[in-house]
């Protein structure tokens, strides 16, 4: 059974043991480490929007032919819990296999303690940013259903 990747997974530990006033210090960090879109992107061509978010969030999950997966996110500078859902993803599934990334469990920002240090619309727009990217990897390995 695969699992997720070490490094999402020690990002994971991280915010769990952190105390809830320095959690959302950790969140603005991670918003800072979204990676800006590839020339070409800024029309959002070939992303997906994630409605769920209360900002315009738009993401795209490659298989490469090197079989890892390669996430593309883009959320406006004025969302930053949003968009540090985007930098931890971006950080830790860098370079991650398909299994891993379906590996990622749902519950992730639960598992991370933000339940408790913001509100639950947020967990649940990054809980569906998170099930967007998976369903995209799964349609990709399932290959072409023509």
């Amino acid at each position: 059974m695969p699992e997720m990747p070490s490094k999402l997974a020690e990002i994971v530990d991280e915010f769990a043991a952190a105390p809830r006033d320095v959690v959302l210090e950790m969140l603005l960090e991670y918003s800072e480490a979204v990676p800006p879109l590839p020339a070409g992107q800024e029309g959002h061509e070939g992303m997906e929007q994630v409605p769920e978010c209360q900002t315009p969030f738009f993401l795209r999950a490659e298989v490469t032919p090197e079989g890892t997966v390669r996430t593309l996110f883009d959320c406006p500078p004025e969302a930053p819990t949003t968009r540090a859902f985007a930098g931890i993803l971006a950080e830790g599934l860098a370079g991650a296999t398909p299994e891993q990334v379906l590996a990622v469990p749902d519950d992730l920002y639960q598992r991370m303690g933000l339940a408790q240090a913001i509100t639950p619309l947020r967990v649940r727009g990054g809980t569906a940013i998170l099930g967007r990217l998976k369903r995209q990897v799964r349609e990709q390995i399932a290959g072409p259903r023509g």
